[in-house]
């Protein structure tokens, strides 16, 4: 079962200036998730999919470079726009979409959750974080009942999809444009591990628990 992982990145990024390129731990930012995705057993090939190719000089060895039209920077493109780009371009039988935006994911979650899809347990896999309090969706109570209200501790979770890594088959893709499929395997990841670089404040956070962690 051919494996194949992608890093869809554009440059032109808009709440965080050059986000992708700027240093955390003495390297760029896209390179964390680039080297979490090489140490992932089952992995055959790792790239980087983007419209510049000045980036080719600072991926880690191994990570191959494939350029994407320049049509697909834009703030309009979706990102199944993107995959269908990507997997016209490169055939797997399994892909594993993962975002820069995410560097503290560990290689050993991403590998429990292909374990899961390869061996027919799950059709998919994503990352996401549980929300153990009290939530609303759409101004009502989403989890709770204010007439009843529980302890945060028994409270039923909410799961939050995180934007580090998606695992889905070529066929899933292919016939229903889907990136979760109906029996998904949820990788819960904590809220350092699920971190998602959006804004500026969030890099300075991941630049605090890179220094703590020593990474330079």
């Amino acid at each position: 079962m051919k494996t194949v992982a992608f890093v869809p990145i554009r440059l032109n990024s808009q709440r965080v200036e050059g986000k992708n390129l700027r240093l955390l731990g003495g390297e760029p930012l896209l390179c964390h998730i680039l080297r979490a995705l090489l140490r992932t057993q089952g992995i055959d090939e790792t790239y980087v999919y983007c419209s510049n190719e000045t980036i080719r000089p600072l991926l880690p060895e191994g990570v191959r470079f494939l350029q994407r039209p320049e049509r697909l920077d834009l703030d309009t493109t979706l990102g199944a726009e993107i995959y269908d780009a990507f997997t016209a371009e490169v055939h797997a039988d399994l892909y594993v979409l993962a975002h820069a935006t995410s560097p503290f994911i560990r290689p050993e979650t991403i590998d429990e959750a292909l374990e899961q899809v390869r061996s027919g347990n799950c059709d998919s896999a994503f990352s996401a974080e549980k929300i153990q309090t009290f939530a609303w969706y759409e101004g009502r109570p989403l989890n709770y009942s204010p007439d009843n209200i529980p302890r945060t501790q028994t409270i039923e979770p909410v799961y939050i999809e995180t934007s580090a890594f998606f695992i889905f088959p070529r066929q899933l893709w292919c016939e229903r444009r889907r990136r979760i499929g109906d029996r998904p395997y949820m990788a819960v990841v904590d809220r350092i591990e699920g971190m998602d670089i959006d804004y500026p404040e969030d890099f300075a956070m991941a630049e605090v628990i890179a220094s703590a962690r020593g990474m330079h």
